[in-house]
């Protein structure tokens, strides 16, 4: 087992793990793991921006009004974008995950850009 490249066994252990799960039929139990799995991503990605927050909502504070609104509400629609994108009912497609993107684009652009407005000195 030694002599086996690390690649090759990381391929041979998730090439074991699927033959059990096809084996058993656990597809089902196998799509609740994934459920759980996406909701505890969605809750660590809430985490760490809520941490993120934390630090700096003393800064955020001292914005102007416009650039708090545009700030919080860009993220505001961000989390709701992803949240969307996440429930069951969200249509699969290649339309739907360019509108999917863009509208992420935009809000990570109007956050940079408020962020950028507000330290630059001068």
């Amino acid at each position: 087992m030694r002599r086996i490249g690390p690649t090759l066994r990381g391929f041979l252990i998730v090439f074991a793990v699927a033959g059990v799960i096809t084996a058993l039929q656990l597809e089902d139990a196998l799509a609740a793991v994934f459920l759980v799995v996406q909701i505890a991503f969605f809750v660590a990605i809430g985490w760490f921006l809520f941490r993120l927050w934390r630090e700096r909502r003393e800064e955020i504070a001292t914005w102007g009004r416009r650039a708090r609104i545009v700030f919080y509400g860009a993220v505001a629609l961000a989390v709701a974008n992803i949240g969307a994108a996440f429930s069951p009912q969200y249509p699969s497609g290649g339309l739907e995950a360019l509108i999917f993107f863009l509208v992420l684009a935009a809000c990570v652009f109007a956050c940079w850009r408020v962020w950028r407005d507000e330290h630059t000195y001068g």
